[in-house]
C-alpha cells in the first residue's frame, strides 16, 4: 500500500525527532561524533519531508543539500542560515563517520543538536504555514 505525502511527511518528522532525542542524549553522554551523526540525520529527515512539499525527493545526501538550497533558499522560503546548517551538519557527520582522526568535541556537537533543534522547528512552522498538518 502506497503512502500518501502528507503520510510520508509525517513519518520524516516522527523519524527527525527520534534522531534529535538520541542526539541529546549521545552529547549528554560525551559521544560527540555520534551525536553530530544523529543530528545531521534530524536534519536530513526534515529537509527530505520539506522537499515532498515541493513534489522532490533526492536520492543522496549531497542531493538533499542542493535541492534544499534551490527550493528552499534561494526562493526565501527559508534563511541561509538553515541552509547552512544542512550542508554543514553534512559534512561533519562525514568527518566523524569516516575519518580516523576528526576533531569533533563537544562544542561541534552541542552547536550541531541546537543547530538540528531550530532546524526542525522552522521546519514545523513552515508545514503549518502551508496547511500541512503533522
Amino acid at each position: 500500500m502506497e503512502k500518501t505525502t502528507e503520510e510520508l511527511i509525517e513519518g520524516y518528522f516522527k523519524k527527525a525527532e527520534k534522531k534529535l532525542s538520541v542526539a541529546k542524549k549521545l552529547l549528554k553522554s560525551k559521544d560527540y561524533e555520534d551525536a553530530v551523526s544523529r543530528a545531521y540525520y534530524a536534519v536530513y529527515h526534515v529537509a527530505q519531508a520539506l522537499l515532498l512539499t515541493e513534489g522532490q525527493k533526492a536520492d543522496t545526501h549531497k542531493g538533499v543539500v542542493t535541492l534544499f538550497g534551490l527550493l528552499f533558499v534561494k526562493t526565501g522560503k527559508f534563511s541561509r542560515n538553515l541552509g547552512k546548517y544542512l550542508a554543514n551538519l553534512k559534512d561533519d557527520r562525514e568527518s566523524g563517520d569516516y575519518e580516523v582522526f576528526s576533531f569533533i568535541g563537544r562544542e561541534t556537537a552541542e552547536t550541531a543538536v541546537k543547530e538540528a533543534k531550530e532546524f526542525l522547528s522552522e521546519g514545523k512552522k513552515y508545514l503549518k504555514k502551508i496547511g500541512v498538518k503533522i
